[in-house]
């Protein structure tokens, strides 16, 4: 006879409880929880699936220097950009998340890279949230010859599962893990329980077959990846697709590499035709126009180098407090940057409205915009424009003194390749950086912001 039990789970973390409450008692988030009817004879049969996958061949530990050391074997994504978030390309049996807005082009970039791949490897193209026909018609859209590669609609687990062993693929893409559905369990498709089983079921045929799998996975109206947390932890490689769907460039950050280093970024652009790859992003971000309160720098999207312009606009205030808005970069940083400003240069800037952004809509965290943030509001105060040809980079401390920031050989580098002539930097304190020499830019070390614009303004 079958035995049921009902359970409450918040959606947000994952939590269960066997009482209802309004409020989640883990995270704090309200009116998230769902109702979820477990059977006994569900248990069972997902019990006996999974010991089924266990082999009890007798394993026992070993020293860790007794393992073979060999070099991770790579798979050419087809697109070089998408690669280098990757670390270097896919790595067999592997889990893959990749994230995004809806309509950003998740979907068509691993269309395309599929379409690339399946030129030399076997790939599996799994559609859960479409028909075939519809992926066809967006695979004609993107005008491709003849493929070899494989597409399956279905969101069964069960029937996934299957075709995934006796297809055995090298790589197999699942679009989406909220869309799939395990029958043995209870609950709706995307909801805590069926997102955290599939992927745990799929993660095992990855490992068993050596399968890359890579999952598309839905965000939450906050811009965080839907599904429980746990989804995070248990992939390989966590990427998140940015931009704005009505604009023509996208960005592909990753969040979370076993394999490669983390914070990467590559640049596509969306054409007719589908993504094309960003190979110099610095040029997508710079304009060829200069006027007051423009400053260019060059931030480290984890080991590649960006020149980033910044704008900044200083306008008397109309209002008791000064209006200060930033895009692109926070808030609170900026404000702190305007206090220096005003203790050390002496400019009345509380009687001023600021506002600061990012050309082109990238997100600079980190504080070697700290010197360019500055140059550009002070450069729109005295209404005078900045050299086309200098770059700022430096972290601004709450004394006035400049501090080095890391890369920095890496960002004088990608200053002179872009033609820079002139680069304003905190004096180094690493013997190996102070002996570089560079053959076309000259480099400036300062000690601290005082000192930084009597150089600006000798050459404006």
């Amino acid at each position: 006879m079958t035995r049921t039990s009902t359970i409450y789970i918040y959606q947000t973390c994952g939590a269960e409880t066997r009482q209802f409450f309004g409020r989640c008692t883990s995270c704090g988030d309200w009116n998230s929880i769902v109702e979820e009817v477990i059977s006994t004879s569900n248990l069972r049969s997902r019990n006996k699936r999974d010991s089924s996958s266990k082999a009890l061949s007798g394993k026992r530990s070993q020293p860790i220097s007794s393992f073979n050391n060999e070099p991770v074997k790579r798979i050419f994504s087809g697109y070089k950009e998408l690669d280098r978030v990757l670390g270097g390309g896919l790595v067999a049996g592997s889990l893959v998340l990749i994230g995004g807005d809806p309509g950003i082009g998740k979907s068509t970039l691993l269309l395309q890279s599929a379409t690339e791949m399946a030129r030399y490897k076997s790939v599996l193209y799994i559609t859960a949230e479409e028909s075939s026909s519809q992926v066809q018609l967006r695979w004609n859209r993107l005008q491709k010859d003849e493929s070899s590669l494989h597409l399956f609609a279905e969101t069964n687990l069960e029937l996934i599962l299957d075709e995934i062993e006796k297809f055995n693929p090298t790589v197999a893409i699942i679009d989406s893990i909220q869309a799939l559905q395990d029958p043995n369990l209870g609950g709706t498709p995307g909801s805590v329980t069926q997102v955290r089983e599939c992927a745990a079921a799929l993660q095992r045929l990855a490992k068993s077959k050596n399968i890359t799998v890579i999952l598309v996975g839905h965000v939450t109206k906050e811009g965080m990846l839907a599904g429980p947390k746990v989804l995070e932890h248990l992939v390989d490689t966590v990427l998140t697709f940015e931009g704005d769907r009505f604009a023509s460039h996208r960005i592909l950050r990753t969040i979370k590499n076993r394999f490669g280093a983390t914070n990467e970024l590559s640049v596509f652009e969306m054409q007719g035709k589908g993504l094309i790859e960003v190979l110099n992003p610095s040029e997508l971000f710079l304009s060829s126009q200069n006027a007051p309160g423009v400053a260019k720098i060059v931030a480290c999207e984890g080991t590649r180098p960006i020149a980033i312009e910044l704008q900044a606009l200083i306008n008397q205030t109309s209002y008791p407090s000064p209006r200060r808005t930033a895009t692109g970069i926070e808030s609170n940083r900026l404000h702190q940057i305007l206090a220096v400003i005003e203790k050390h240069l002496n400019l009345p800037l509380s009687r001023f409205d600021c506002y600061l952004a990012v050309a082109g809509g990238l997100e600079v965290e980190e504080p070697a915009a700290d010197l360019g943030i500055a140059a550009a509001i002070i450069s729109s105060y005295k209404k005078t424009e900045l050299p086309k040809e200098i770059v700022l980079i430096g972290e601004i401390g709450l004394g006035g003194q400049l501090r080095a920031v890391a890369q920095m050989q890496l960002r004088i580098r990608e200053a002179e390749r872009l033609g820079f002539s002139c680069a304003i930097i905190p004096k180094f304190s690493n013997s190996e950086l102070s002996s570089e020499k560079y053959q076309t830019i000259d480099v400036k070390e300062v000690t601290n912001i005082r000192e930084a614009f009597e150089i600006v303004l000798k050459l404006i």
